[in-house]
């Protein structure tokens, strides 16, 4: 994907001008920005965050540990594990709320990963965003 862009100026017989956008090769801006390599930086980046968030693994618990959940970088829950003790007192309701409480806790705990990855990945002054 490039950003090919020059602007060029035609004049019409009555003297107003209009506009046309042809193609050029690596469009610069001042400053010496070139859209083409931050598109190609912007797209490794993604890249690279997407093979983070699939080898990011967080662990979670609730009721000092009667409750276990593992969750990948993507929310996805890959592992919920309860104290056989729990099902036992048969109270479901309690049950319901610790299943939550971790899975929220590793929802969270997910999230401040990535944000922490992505800030650092971000020019200085700018990882503050999230």
């Amino acid at each position: 994907m490039t950003a090919r862009i020059l602007l060029e100026i035609h004049i019409k017989k009555c003297g107003r001008e209009r506009l046309r956008f042809s193609e050029v090769n690596n469009m610069k801006f001042p400053g010496g920005l070139n859209i083409q390599q931050m598109m190609k930086q912007a797209q490794q980046m993604q890249e690279q965050m997407s093979r983070e968030m699939d080898e990011l693994r967080v662990e979670a618990s609730a009721g000092g540990g009667v409750v276990n959940v593992s969750m990948k970088g993507d929310h996805e829950v890959i592992s919920l594990k309860v104290d056989p003790e729990l099902v036992k007192e048969n109270d479901v309701e309690m049950l319901q709320d610790m299943v939550i409480a971790a899975v929220n806790e590793a929802n969270r705990k997910v999230n401040e990963a990535m944000k922490s990855k992505l800030g650092s990945m971000l020019p200085p002054g700018l990882g503050n965003l999230f």
